[in-house]
């Protein structure tokens, strides 16, 4: 039995492999599958279709499918849904031979003429912005799962959430698991939620097998919470200490994570925290920054005692550890950030404590 996360510093042994230097690089990094992916495909037979997929983490989703269907000789498709505004990550997608579609997904008839598919993975939604336009938040974040659920209603479909649903947690309680009643805080939140029992509708009145993975916080080498604090450590700003204690997971292990739920989608939901096993301090995080980066952190605030705060050990147990440590993904943020890496204008927001976003 998996103890729950105790708050611990990020410095375990690193792996010592080579920062990725270039974003070609970087994407093929985060899209390579693992044993555990190809496992579980294995068991998923069909196309894959990824609504949402233009997103943060949706295009190496895409490729890692790909990449996966190919090292298992199959012809299936991988099939990336989204309005695609910008053209660049289209682009990206198709030459990684990936089948795009453009729809707007808040159009109920536009979903419905999309191409069957009997896997699915759902990973639309708005999260800034709430505060200024809510009624969007909620139309992203309810209606157009309502929308899917109906199209896919005999798919498996594995629909991404968030651990903003729970509610702050005592740090040195090893995080909320998938058993914590929710108590979302903020309009944001709740409407996650909202999004999570839409789906859960569906599975209790139409026997739609579904997985939904509350995501907690994914890190790219161009966003993410590592990001956040080692951009501002090397800007010398000070890094806000009260959301005190964070959870993260390198992209790639949370994308393998939810291709992985597919095998496992079912009515009533199965669900999983998707995060790394550590509770991490921000401000040793900024230290251990201010190390790599030769800066010294200037730190605001005091650390509260409850932080947003989810529990991996169920992930742990069924996948096993990430295959990228914090110690590595530190180094590689580090490296990433005093280059000069191409940077995503996408902070997490992680300190924000009243569900603002």
């Amino acid at each position: 039995m998996l103890h729950r996360n105790r708050p611990q510093p990020p410095l375990g042994s690193p792996l010592g492999a080579p920062p990725p230097n270039t974003e070609d690089d970087l994407e093929l990094l985060l899209s390579e599958p693992s044993a555990g992916v190809l496992d579980a495909l294995r068991d998923c037979a069909g196309d894959v279709i990824v609504l949402g997929a233009a997103g943060k983490m949706g295009p190496t989703l895409a490729r890692m499918l790909r990449r996966a269907f190919d090292a298992l000789r199959r012809t299936d498709r991988v099939i990336a849904v989204s309005r695609f505004s910008s053209g660049s990550a289209e682009q990206r997608l198709r030459a990684w031979n990936i089948q795009t579609i453009q729809c707007d997904l808040t159009d109920r008839a536009a979903v419905g003429r999309l191409p069957d598919a009997p896997n699915v993975v759902f990973m639309a939604g708005q999260k800034f912005g709430t505060s200024d336009a809510p009624a969007n938040t909620w139309m992203m974040n309810t209606v157009v799962p309502a929308f899917a659920a109906d199209r896919y209603r005999d798919a498996r479909i594995v629909a991404f959430s968030t651990g903003n649903v729970y509610p702050l947690v005592p740090r040195a309680g090893g995080g909320a698991s998938e058993d914590t009643p929710p108590a979302p805080i903020g309009e944001y939140a709740v409407s996650c939620l909202g999004r999570e029992r839409v789906f859960e509708w569906h599975a209790a009145q139409r026997a739609t097998r579904v997985a939904i993975v509350r995501l907690n916080y994914a890190v790219d080498l161009r966003y993410g919470v590592l990001v956040d604090i080692a951009r501002t450590v090397w800007r010398g700003e000070p890094v806000d200490v009260r959301m005190g204690y964070v959870n993260v997971i390198w992209q790639g292990d949370a994308n393998a994570r939810a291709i992985q739920c597919l095998a496992r989608a079912a009515a009533p939901p199965f669900v999983l925290n998707v995060t790394g096993p550590e509770t991490l301090s921000v401000r040793t995080l900024a230290e251990r920054f201010g190390q790599l980066l030769g800066r010294e952190p200037v730190i605001t605030g005091e650390e509260a005692e409850d932080a947003l705060l989810s529990d991996a050990s169920r992930s742990v147990e069924l996948f096993g550890p990430p295959a990228v440590s914090t110690g590595q993904l530190m180094l590689w943020v580090a490296d990433w950030v005093q280059r000069g890496g191409a940077l995503y204008a996408k902070p997490t927001g992680f300190q924000e404590r009243q569900g603002r976003f």
